[in-house]
């Protein structure tokens, strides 16, 4: 089965269950517990508030936990193939690098990469956008949470 062309434009990861059920489901029933304790304030609706919010940090954890750990598996992964790839100049600058750079430089070829380091190394403040935005042949990333 082929996968799917990345691009800058056509790489951010969607999860169905989680992006269009899950969380939009978890906040109507936070507005309708808000509403609900608006509208009849007793012990009964305080406590469904306190489920939502309850509901809601869960859903929240659930997508954000594998996130984390997949930006350090990145991390280190970026740079054990830094070290592999970059000039000799570059090599000992590596641990310089933020954890959002790395992330955003696993999309960059390893043709591409030692401009790309040194750009970011001269301008620290570079977001991960505009380092995405400088890749001129994208490196796909498919095994992603």
């Amino acid at each position: 089965m082929t996968k799917p062309t990345q691009s800058f434009e056509k790489h951010a990861q969607f999860t169905p269950i989680y992006h269009y059920f899950t969380t939009p489901l978890a906040f109507v029933y936070l507005v309708w517990a808000i509403r609900r304790l608006i509208t009849n304030p007793n012990a009964d609706t305080v406590f469904m508030l306190v489920g939502a919010l309850a509901i809601l940090g869960l859903v929240a954890v659930t997508r954000l936990s594998p996130l984390r750990v997949q930006d350090r598996l990145i991390r280190l992964e970026e740079r054990l193939r830094l070290a592999r790839v970059l000039p000799a100049d570059l090599q000992s600058r590596i641990e310089e690098l933020a954890p959002r750079h790395l992330v955003a430089l696993r999309f960059a070829p390893d043709a591409e990469v030692s401009e790309l380091v040194r750009k970011v190394l001269a301008n620290p403040a570079m977001t991960q956008k505009e380092i995405k935005q400088q890749v001129r042949n994208w490196r796909a990333d498919h095994f992603r949470a």
